[in-house]
């Protein structure tokens, strides 16, 4: 009895406690919940009325932090730059002369015009790609003369950007170009329209479905005869970028993590299989080079592969053009297997617990790992690695083992990039079946043993 008391005793004490412990996680909670969108440029002690704030400001306001976002506040307009981009933002109506690809900024004060020049794609520190990006200038402050007069007006927030630098090449497509979009823009929830400079129609119809679940509104080409003005609420000239098909949530409006980014692609290209356990035999897509880095013995290991109880599908570079579709065929895959090389950018379609196998041709390493092993696993795919011996590549029956591209490889390296392109991304693979078995066999156990985590 005495037993029964106490616990009564003790259950009756708690209870104010609970309700006040509850009452606080409720109000921190909402607290965060007020302050996140606005802590997130560590300006947590500011409070800011949403309700009286335009909302395309208040989305705008979020792409900027810390002094960038004092400066936008206080004139409307604010630059920023790193390595790799140059993003500017506008809270304030703007004029976008299509022809000389100018951004007129007006200011409220009297502050003398200033120029701008900014290059909208994310990889400044390549020469070569920049070469290809046209320039967009823009003019901010009080206008000595007045702006051209609007031909068409907007009521969503312009995103500028350019469709040239390395396109072409399906892993710089997706990490200059789809992911900083992704990152830049699906806070706005479709509610901006794209101006794409430098405008590749391929480029616009292969990645349609990508745009049209960013924006709601058809995509503008400011070409070189078209003389029209659009004017727009608000603008955003250039794209974030983080790192190598990476997105780091804690610097995203929203939060948004790679998983976040595969659900989009799932939701933009239909994508049917959520987890590789959902695949009854497993498939393994065998990307085939026919330029550079190809597989010497590929119909040796078609056959090996299939030995081990693999179905198979072989894919050459053709095949990627049509994304809409091969996005599918990659979906429908338990393993990818290919040489280092863009078509491996593809994986970040493979179902969750899939498995990539990367062969990583002679000096090859550091850009195998960093382009794809890293960032496979924030894709939720299992990153297998198949480093070949030197009696495995062509280099070893055009040099002999004794030449300075086996024995003293920095020296070639140390001659620039288009000397270590000649040399190392030129070379061709012949496989060892049964060192590479060994792998395969790997894949296979991890595939068949894995489980969604709920």
């Amino acid at each position: 009895m005495m037993e029964k008391e106490s616990r009564r005793l003790v259950n009756c004490a708690t209870l104010p406690i609970c309700l006040v412990l509850i009452s606080l996680v409720y109000a921190t909670f909402f607290h965060s919940n007020d302050t996140i969108l606005e802590s997130w440029g560590n300006l947590s002690s500011e409070k800011i009325n949403i309700d009286a704030v335009d909302p395309q400001e208040f989305l705008l306001r979020r792409l900027v932090r810390g002094d960038d976002r004092v400066q936008l506040d206080s004139n409307g307009f604010s630059c920023r730059a790193d390595v790799h981009t140059q993003v500017c933002v506008a809270n304030k109506p703007v004029r976008i002369y299509n022809k000389g690809l100018t951004v007129y900024v007006p200011s409220d004060s009297d502050q003398p015009q200033v120029k701008r020049i900014v290059k909208p794609y994310a990889r400044l520190e390549d020469e070569t790609a920049m070469k290809r990006v046209s320039p967009v200038q823009i003019l901010h402050g009080r206008n000595t003369i007045d702006p051209p007069a609007c031909n068409f007006t907007h009521n969503v927030t312009a995103v500028v950007f350019s469709s040239k630098g390395f396109t072409g090449n399906v892993f710089h497509e997706f990490n200059e170009i789809i992911i900083p979009l992704f990152i830049t823009t699906r806070h706005f929830r479709s509610r901006v329209r794209f101006v794409i400079t430098d405008f590749e129609l391929w480029w616009v119809q292969k990645y349609n479905r990508c745009l049209s679940h960013l924006s709601a509104y058809e995509v503008i080409n400011p070409g070189t005869d078209d003389e029209s003005v659009h004017c727009f609420p608000g603008a955003v000239i250039g794209l974030t970028y983080h790192d190598n098909l990476a997105l780091n949530s804690t610097d995203i409006p929203g939060g948004y993590s790679m998983f976040d980014f595969k659900q989009f692609l799932k939701e933009s290209y239909n994508l049917k299989i959520n987890h590789v356990s959902e695949i009854q035999k497993p498939m393994l897509m065998l990307i085939s080079r026919r330029k550079t880095r190809r597989f010497l013995n590929e119909d040796k290991m078609v056959e090996m592969i299939m030995e081990l109880g693999f179905q198979i599908t072989r894919v050459e570079p053709e095949w990627m053009y049509n994304l809409d579709e091969f996005a599918e065929v990659v979906n429908s895959c338990s393993v990818m297997l290919g040489a280092h090389g863009a078509g491996l950018t593809n994986e970040i379609f493979l179902p969750t617990g899939a498995v990539m196998v990367q062969v990583v041709p002679l000096q090859n390493e550091w850009v195998a790992t960093t382009y794809y092993g890293g960032p496979a696993k924030e894709m939720g795919v299992r990153y297998l690695e198949y480093k070949i011996e030197p009696e495995e590549s062509s280099l070893f029956d055009t040099y002999g083992k004794d030449h300075p591209v086996f024995t003293d490889p920095k020296s070639i390296i140390s001659k620039g990039y288009n000397a270590f392109r000649s040399v190392y991304l030129d070379q061709d693979l012949k496989i060892n079946l049964e060192r590479f078995k060994k792998t395969l066999i790997e894949a296979k156990q991890i595939v068949e043993s894995s489980t969604p985590i709920n």
